[in-house]
């Protein structure tokens, strides 16, 4: 058997390391959608004018689960909004029509939904 010997500076920089890691991952989970949410929001350019958790030209995916949370015809709502475009809601800059699958716009509109 191999016994390695590491230094206490060594030893602090991979502690450092593994508790950073630890305590960023449940964050970054947190404060967006899921990995084939963010892919597809990706495609699509969603992430153009939006962001998992700050306000960017449109509301974050946050602020969006936060005002529809509770609202039974929010995901109804949602597909309208992000297929035929519309303003208002959120102040005077409109979001253009987006021309999504249903299939993608369901998981996309979930994903958000579904954002803490």
């Amino acid at each position: 058997m191999k016994t390695m010997t590491l230094s206490a500076a060594t030893c602090g920089v991979i502690a450092t390391f593994a508790v950073g890691f630890v305590l960023s991952v449940p964050n970054a989970i947190a404060a967006g959608p899921d990995a084939a949410t963010s892919a597809l929001l990706a495609k699509y350019s969603c992430t153009a004018c939006h962001t998992p958790d700050k306000k960017l030209v449109g509301p974050s995916y946050q602020e969006i689960a936060a005002k529809y949370a509770g609202d039974k015809t929010a995901a109804a709502k949602l597909e309208q909004k992000v297929k035929n475009g519309g303003s208002g809601v959120w102040g005077a800059i409109p979001m253009p029509p987006n021309d999504v699958p249903d299939a993608d716009l369901k998981t996309m509109v979930a994903g958000i939904l579904a954002t803490k």
